[in-house]
């Protein structure tokens, strides 16, 4: 198996299994999937994992779930 090849294979993994990962590596992870990537990657990748799983990072409430104000107005 090539060095591409298995770098792909990898990367498919952990993209499946990305809900799965504990938040430390999803961070880590994330942080230099960037790095290795170059300028405008933070936001692709996000993109593309906020697609593929339900929880961002934070792990508090699904992708692009809006607040509701509070009874107050705020």
């Amino acid at each position: 198996m090539a060095s591409d090849e298995i770098m792909t294979a990898l990367g498919r993994a952990i993209a499946a299994n990305w809900g799965e990962l504990p938040k430390r590596i999803q961070k880590e992870l994330f942080e230099a999937a960037v790095r290795s990537s170059g300028r405008g990657a933070r936001e692709r990748l996000a993109a593309y994992l906020h697609r593929q799983h339900p929880r961002t990072i934070d792990g508090e409430r699904p992708a692009r779930q809006a607040l509701e104000p509070d009874s107050l107005g705020g």
